[in-house]
């Protein structure tokens, strides 16, 4: 019974990586600029909240799709994450998610987190950020006026782009920077 269980976690783990397992270079910084405007377009679309956190925020950091699955045990990455700092691109991001509680199946989501000031930045850059895995999130969806409100130094926004996972669980979320340039 328990290699059937661990057959059905690899399988939503490739599912949910494959495409990533199958990317013959990864992108340019222009590829990944766009995807992270175009994604960063879509959470604007969703309600005038965005630009709220936008006007106000010292930073963010922009995730176009972040994939995620588990069974029991379960974990995720994004990368090409977007780090702006006072409107201007200052590096790339990756995350990586793990986790272990009742869950089950497969997702990709768009984050967008909002950094409240310099000392958070700060210690975002210097990769001294650790999440929940769950870390207060809200669903940015079509109307949202209200809803996340700075939470150690943060403000997280997720967006779903496909799939589905159910879960009650408890885990943490790994955030990388990369400076421009390195």
């Amino acid at each position: 019974m328990l290699s059937r269980h661990r057959f059905m976690f690899v399988l939503i783990l490739a599912i949910a990586f494959a495409p990533a397992a199958f990317a013959k270079e990864p992108p340019t910084l222009e590829e990944m600029k766009a995807s992270g405007n175009k994604a960063l377009q879509e959470f604007k679309e969703q309600g005038p909240i965005i630009q709220q956190y936008l006007d106000k925020a010292y930073g963010y950091a922009i995730f176009p799709v972040i994939g995620q699955g588990g069974f029991i045990l379960g974990g995720g990455h994004g990368s090409g994450g977007m780090v702006y700092e006072r409107g201007n691109l200052v590096g790339t991001a990756t995350v990586t998610h793990i986790s272990i509680g009742a869950q089950i199946g497969g997702q990709k989501f768009r984050q967008l987190i909002f950094i409240e000031d310099k000392a958070t930045m700060d210690r975002f850059k210097q990769g001294k950020i650790e999440l929940d895995a769950d870390a207060s999130a809200v669903m940015a969806q079509a109307g949202t006026s209200t809803g996340a409100n700075f939470t150690g130094g943060m403000a997280i926004f997720t967006k779903p782009v496909a799939g589905a996972m159910a879960k009650a669980t408890v885990g943490t979320q790994i955030l990388n920077f990369t400076p421009l340039g390195q």
